[in-house]
């Protein structure tokens, strides 16, 4: 089973609610659902929110204005465990809008930003957590042509990270303890591939095999420096 997989588990019970179903937001909608997440949709467009129900995408989907509080707590958008707030390209609709979310108690928003600005902003009024996502594709793309030996990326925070990444091949039939990737390359060994499962929280003896993976966490520096 993926080390990841299992890493965002106790997330499985939470409800979701996704505000804007353009193409960011249908496919936010989208995956969640079909991972068995209860997903509320919502739109200030009537046809987007009867396509979404078309589809099957969502459990729920409405139509209404997100800048009005008495719309949203109708809805039961107050009552989420996560709202996305997908209105990318609408600035003033996206801010005012996570705002208003909130204001109206959810724990956690995660709000989509179009620009540096926007996503300032948008933390300004207090999303938990914002998404650049032309910026983070172009990232992404970069470090899959110049480290192809990460398998998988978990992203702490800006700064910080957890990676699978594929065995480099001096690594091979070296212990754990004798690589020494704390002092060497300040990373923490979370987990290594062992016929097909990750072993946690592996013995410092433990042998790494060729082709095997390797789960650490670290800064995102110390990671680059892997020989990858």
């Amino acid at each position: 089973m993926n080390f990841f997989h299992n890493l965002r588990a106790d997330l499985k019970n939470r409800q979701f609610a996704v505000i804007g179903l353009g193409r960011f937001g249908r496919a936010v909608a989208a995956t969640l659902y079909q991972q068995g997440y209860d997903v509320l949709c919502v739109d200030s467009d009537n046809a987007k929110v009867d396509q979404v129900l078309s589809d099957r995408i969502a459990a729920h989907a409405r139509q209404l204005d997100s800048t009005q509080p008495t719309a949203l707590r109708e809805a039961g958008i107050f009552e989420q465990d996560t709202v996305i707030v997908a209105i990318g390209n609408y600035v003033q609709e996206s801010i005012i809008t996570t705002l208003n979310v909130k204001e109206g108690g959810v724990r956690h928003v995660v709000a989509k930003a179009s620009s540096e600005i926007h996503m300032k902003l948008l933390l300004k009024v207090g999303a938990d957590h914002v998404v650049f996502p032309e910026h983070e594709t172009g990232c992404a793309l970069a470090r899959s042509l110049t480290k192809p030996g990460i398998l998988d990326r978990f992203e702490l925070d800006p700064e910080h990270s957890i990676v699978e990444v594929i065995i480099p091949e001096h690594f091979a039939g070296k212990t754990i303890a004798e690589l020494r990737l704390r002092s060497n390359y300040g990373l923490n060994v979370l987990a290594v591939s062992q016929d097909g499962k990750f072993e946690i929280n592996p013995s410092p003896s433990k042998q790494l095999e060729k082709g095997a993976a390797i789960v650490v966490i670290g800064s995102n520096t110390c990671i680059n420096r892997l020989p990858i």
